[in-house]
């Protein structure tokens, strides 16, 4: 009976340093996972951050683009409706910002604007290829969107069209700018507008 009690107190004795040994292994174990999963969240909440602001970024740019194209359409307009012989004194009221609902054209650049498009000034002297800029002095500012957009006319040259009567035909450039100013993105898009002008007719035909 002695032996066997002894033998049996062995290995008790022995079983206790593995249980001890085996409970650390386990803590370490569980540690671990936590640790894995815990960098996994923490990954997958940073990636998922920056596809949403590159997405938001992308949308914000998709949005400039458009507002901007939309300016290049007011631009061509008002050139059309310029040239009209009825308005040749001045930019037509409707355009004008002090207009209701308000127009494009800021009233101050209002007479700078329509020697720009008409290529010269009062006293006959050259406004081709104007040094002002959409971003110094526009000559066009619209909001599109929740978006500022200026716009800036030049003009570039004239020709005589061969074959229509003596038809002239203008050139312009086109520059607009929109801008964001939430994100400070900017869109800028720029286009040459043919405008032809034939004798006795009260509009001239356009032609990007």
């Amino acid at each position: 009976m002695s032996t066997l009690a002894k033998e049996t107190g062995a290995a008790d004795r022995s079983s206790k340093p593995m249980r001890i040994g085996q409970d650390g292994v386990a803590l370490l174990t569980v540690m671990m996972i936590m640790l894995i999963l815990t960098v996994l969240g923490i990954a997958a909440i940073t990636t998922t951050g920056l596809e949403n602001r590159m997405a938001g970024f992308a949308r914000t740019g998709e949005e400039a683009a458009t507002a901007a194209d939309s300016c290049l359409g007011v631009g061509a307009n008002l050139i059309r409706q310029a040239l009209i012989p009825a308005n040749s004194l001045g930019i037509p009221a409707p355009f004008l910002s002090n207009a209701v609902p308000s127009g494009p054209v800021p009233l101050t650049n209002a007479v700078i604007l329509h020697d720009e498009i008409y290529g010269r000034d009062a006293s006959g002297i050259s406004m081709k290829n104007s040094a002002d800029t959409a971003a110094g002095t526009p000559n066009l500012v619209l909001a599109v969107n929740g978006l500022t957009v200026n716009g800036d006319i030049d003009y570039l040259y004239n020709e005589n069209t061969s074959g229509t009567g003596g038809a002239i035909t203008n050139t312009y450039r086109i520059t607009c700018v929109a801008s964001n100013v939430a994100s400070g993105s900017t869109s800028s898009v720029t286009a040459v507008f043919a405008c032809t002008l034939v004798a006795g007719s009260t509009e001239c035909s356009k032609k990007f």
